[in-house]
């Protein structure tokens, strides 16, 4: 995937990115500019774990509050029970892991839940949940950058302005908005859930230091697909606090 940091006339590019957007009818998402991101919800899931369905559908609810960022990260390391999570990959493992180590835990668990980078709750416990999401709130900054966020359903511009926190990295996140899944095995067997803003990939497209910058990228995807943008203090082994977020329409 192509990013390019913009240096001279990105103020313009930005700007007629976002006058394309609305002489051709396309979605986009201006988060700096209209209601800022609440809270970042990841939750960590698997279709091979009984306790997972409720989280699943609490984030579902909770995923459709516009000020709200929420995805969810299938593993798969429940699948030694006998059923292979069709959308687990190992690289949500190694987060979730990653994250147990950076808040000082010994071991991971579905269904989890990672509050705007700083904390965890039982992914389907509600109360623990507004719990960590009180207790995180403008903690190391968290929250405290607006994104604005072009999306012309081919490319997207991203703008993060200058501000305290950095350094961090800008993560871009692909995004399936909803996927049923008939699980045939496991402690699932026989059961249809409904997973919300699957993540299908990560990938950084580049540094924050505290200085505005931009970045423009191609951004392909099906009807039934989306991007999260992320700025995370920390590193992928042991990721903080999420500074600032966004979301295109329909997640």
């Amino acid at each position: 995937m192509l990013n390019v940091k913009l240096d001279r006339l990105d103020r313009l590019r930005f700007a007629f990115l976002g006058v394309l957007v609305l002489a051709t009818g396309g979605s986009s998402a201006l988060q700096g500019d209209k209601r800022p991101v609440a809270y970042v919800l990841e939750l960590f899931t698997s279709q091979g774990c009984s306790s997972c369905p409720p989280a699943d559908r609490l984030l579902g609810s909770l995923a459709r509050k516009p000020d709200v960022v929420a995805v969810s990260l299938p593993v798969d390391y429940w699948d030694y029970i006998g059923w292979k999570d069709t959308l687990a990959s190992p690289a949500f493992t190694a987060r979730q892991k990653a994250y147990a180590v950076a808040l000082g835990g010994r071991q991971i668990y579905t269904p989890a839940t990672i509050v705007n980078g700083l904390s965890d709750a039982i992914g389907s416990d509600a109360a623990a949940i507004e719990r960590a999401i009180a207790a995180t709130r403008g903690r190391d900054n968290a929250l405290s950058l607006h994104i604005k966020l072009v999306d012309t359903g081919r490319r997207l511009a991203i703008e993060v302005p200058a501000g305290a926190g950095g350094p961090a990295g800008v993560f871009l996140l692909k995004i399936l908005r909803a996927r049923t899944v008939h699980i045939g095995r496991g402690e699932n067997a026989g059961r249809s859930v409904t997973y919300v803003n699957v993540v299908r990939a990560i990938e950084q497209l580049g540094e924050w230091t505290g200085a505005r910058v931009t970045f423009e990228t191609a951004a392909p995807r099906g009807d039934d697909e989306g991007y999260v943008v992320l700025v995370q203090r920390g590193s992928p082994d042991r990721p903080g606090a999420i500074l600032a977020a966004a979301k295109t329409a329909g997640l």
